[in-house]
């Protein structure tokens, strides 16, 4: 059945673009890791196109590993707090919808709710939290821990996190503000709430002092694909972001998700999963190869090492980049693509190199979706679109904004001339541009109707 709603489309932001060798591309701004005016711009050019959002991923440490390597790569080591930087775009875009990573493990759900409900003053209802509980072992070193909790641990709290936020976040009811100057009475106190949450993490009264969002809530987004990440995400989120190893598992992850959400008492059109894929496009086949080659080319062997040594979870430090590849040191399983780890794996045993296999990953890697001629990237994302494998993507650009600006002048036009995205926006606020219902507040008592 032919879908009659429209493509969801996000621009996933790291400062310089998702290549680690887009800072050295002749079109970036060196200087944008901290300045404002360059990620403004993204944002703009985003709107201008009519986007959802714009996703500013986040990891709250800098990373850990190859000095040498990590020298050469600014993104993870020099980047704004999110939400500072959301706050910012708030007021100087005006239809955007905006998203950031905030972390259950190293917040307190009082700081969460309150902050997201600011910026959804901030924005007139245009701003979603990435839920995430964090994967990485150096960021629990900044908050008083030593490395990752278990990660059965980090879902449990996760999820009480969530549902303390929602809480606090229906603190007041809509249209809970009077504004009564005559009488001297500014809200109705029948209409504003107390949690009083006591559970195993969290022990929370409220009310939250701020006034309910425009959104009634901000907008939920979340990744993962294990059971429990599948699981709060049926019962919370409204975004996902999955993994685009190929079209037949994540149309199965589709389907994973989105049956699960009947059981929590909600309607699977209130999800919106949305593959990231990384594009390289170009008016000929040839053109949009180049622009993958060039960008590896750029890239340092060290980092190169680096990068695979974290898909693959080995040390390769020591490594010769011309000798073959030491069968020892590959794992028994991914901990990324199951499709691109297999496809490593025959590469390695055909007796290629270190730095051959570094290449051939760097390529699949930076082209984890589609490189090819506008045609080719519609086709692709029509087929995942169509097929219910998605509802829309993340937008990977290997550079900003160059890869921005060909992606808007070259796909976007076929995109709409197949009726397959918007012209316009449908809203003002991105629950509603998401087409996402409007959440009930707990505490809202059912009107009976009038006799």
């Amino acid at each position: 059945m032919a879908r009659t709603d429209k493509m969801k489309l996000g621009t996933f932001v790291y400062t310089f673009g998702f290549h680690p060798a887009s800072w050295l591309h002749p079109a970036s701004d060196v200087n944008g890791a901290n300045d404002f005016a360059h990620l403004l711009d993204v944002a703009k050019r985003s709107e201008a196109a009519k986007f959802d959002f714009m996703f500013m991923a986040d990891s709250p440490a800098a990373a850990v590993g190859d000095p040498k390597a990590l020298a050469r790569i600014p993104t993870k080591m020099n980047r704004f707090e999110p939400l500072s930087l959301l706050s910012a775009l708030a007021v100087t875009t005006n239809d955007l919808g905006l998203v950031a990573t905030v972390s259950t493990s190293y917040y307190e759900p009082y700081n969460v709710a309150r902050l997201f409900a600011s910026i959804d003053h901030l924005s007139n209802g245009r701003v979603c939290w990435n839920v995430v509980t964090s994967d990485h072992d150096e960021t629990g070193y900044n908050f008083n821990r030593e490395g990752l909790d278990p990660h059965g641990l980090r879902y449990e709290r996760g999820n009480e996190f969530v549902d303390v936020v929602f809480g606090l976040w229906d603190s007041f009811e809509e249209g809970a503000l009077l504004l009564d100057r005559e009488n001297g009475i500014y809200y109705d106190k029948d209409k504003h709430h107390t949690l009083n949450h006591k559970g195993k993490h969290f022990q929370v009264r409220g009310p939250l002092n701020i006034a309910r969002t425009p959104q009634g809530r901000p907008v939920i987004a979340q990744a993962g694909g294990s059971e429990p990440g599948m699981d709060m995400a049926a019962r919370t989120a409204e975004i996902v972001f999955s993994l685009a190893s190929n079209i037949e598992r994540n149309r199965a992850f589709y389907e994973n998700v989105k049956r699960r959400m009947p059981a929590f008492g909600r309607d699977p059109d209130d999800l919106k999963i949305m593959p990231g894929i990384v594009i390289n496009v170009g008016e000929t086949e040839a053109e949009a190869k180049a622009k993958v080659d060039y960008l590896i080319d750029k890239m340092h062997p060290d980092v190169g090492r680096l990068m695979l040594s974290e898909f693959l979870e080995a040390d390769l430090r020591d490594v010769a980049l011309d000798k073959p590849f030491p069968l020892d040191r590959l794992p028994a399983a991914p901990k990324g693509s199951r499709a691109l780890f297999d496809e490593l794996v025959d590469f390695v045993k055909s007796g290629h190199t270190v730095g051959e296999l570094i290449r051939h990953y760097a390529e699949k890697h930076t082209g984890n979706g589609m490189t090819g001629t506008p045609a080719q990237i519609a086709d692709f994302m029509e087929e995942w679109f169509e097929t219910r494998a998605a509802d829309g993507f993340i937008l990977m650009f290997p550079t900003l904004p160059s890869s921005l600006d060909d992606f808007v002048r070259l796909v976007l036009p076929e995109l709409r001339r197949r009726g397959l995205f918007r012209e316009e926006y449908e809203g003002k606020t991105l629950r509603e541009n998401l087409g996402l219902s409007m959440p009930v507040n707990r505490f809202a008592k059912t009107q009976e109707p009038a006799r």
